[in-house]
This record gives C-alpha cells, structure tokens and sequence, in this order.
C-alpha cells in the first residue's frame, strides 16, 4: 500500500472543491452534480498515477457501489460499498439512485464535499479591482507553470485567492485544464 498511499496523498493536495454548478429545480437549490465532482478529483488523480473506478453491485431495492483507486504500481484500494434505495423502481429510479451513489461515493473516498455557499457568501470579500488584478496574475501564473509541482502550487494559491467567489473558482479550474491539455499537446509534439 507504500505506493498508493503516497499517490493518493499527493493527489488530495491538488483536489479542488465540489462547485454547486447545478440546480435542483423542485427545491430551488443548488448542488455539486456528479461531473463536478470528478472534475474535481479526476486530473489530480491521474497526475499521480491513479485510476478511479467505481464499480456498482446487484441489490433488489437499490444500488451499491464502491469507489476503487488502481495505482499504475498494480497496487488498489478499495473505499467501502455504500447502498443507496431506490426510490422508484423503475429505469429512471435506479438511474437516479446510481448517479447519487456514484457521488457521495466518490466525495467520502476523496475526502471532499460541496462548496458551503452560505459559509462562503457571508465571508466574501466586495470585489474590488484590485482583486481582479491579482486574479488575472494568479491565472498567468497557472499559464506560466512548466511541471505539475508548479501547476499545483500556482493552482492552489489562485483557487485560495478567490475568496470563495465561485466565478473566479471556474475560472481558475479552466485554467488549471488548459495548461494540463497544454502540457499533454506539448509532451506529444516531443
């Protein structure tokens, strides 16, 4: 487990948080949906040799699922199957109970959970120009980064520059994605 204990733990450093980019029309809230957290996991994990695999269980009443790490060193980690009813039983319900499953899966195995919006709307700061300016610097650095150590510090003092404000948070994980595309196109060009 020496491997993949040392990936994981240098993986959760780069995590990002779980951004509530969807909207639940029947309570009129907004929650991280299941993309959001993998984007918030995924690159971080494979920089650092993991596969995430989830893999779901036969169950009458529901769905089980175990999110599973799969270190490149063969050495794996299984998380724990967790079980989630299925509200109606029908296509539709076990759909729903899987992606449910899926994510709060995946968020307890990384350690993650949603962005706390009223935590962060009562401690954000008026934006200000000046803001803004250390902001676009912090997005010229996460371009300017030439390793994934430097990727990972620049990325981690921007998203911590942000405030909370979750504009400048997408704009920074797009940021972070365009220099991982970056490096990938550059690394296949030689």
């Amino acid at each position: 487990m020496k491997n993949i204990a040392t990936a994981l733990v240098k993986a959760q450093k780069a995590f990002g948080p779980a951004l509530k980019t969807a909207t639940n029309p029947h309570f009129r809230s907004r929650y991280a949906d299941l993309s959001a957290c993998v984007e918030a996991v995924m690159d971080a994990l494979n920089n650092n040799g993991i596969y995430l695999l989830q893999k779901n269980y036969d169950c009458t009443d529901g769905v089980m699922v175990e999110t599973v790490f799969v270190h490149e060193s063969g050495e794996m980690l299984e998380t724990g199957i967790v079980h989630f009813p299925a509200v109606k039983h029908d296509p539709q319900g076990y759909a729903s109970a899987l992606t449910y499953a899926r994510r709060y899966s995946l968020m307890a195995a990384c350690g993650i959970a949603p962005e706390d919006d009223d935590g962060n709307a009562a401690s954000k700061k008026p934006a200000s120009k000046a803001n803004d300016k250390a902001m676009t610097d912090h997005l010229a650095a996460i371009d300017a980064t030439s390793n994934s150590e430097e990727l990972t510090e620049a990325f981690q003092a921007a998203f911590e520059a942000c405030n909370g404000d979750q504009a400048w948070q997408a704009k920074v994980m797009a940021a972070k994605k365009s220099r991982v595309e970056r490096a990938k196109k550059e690394k296949a060009n030689g």
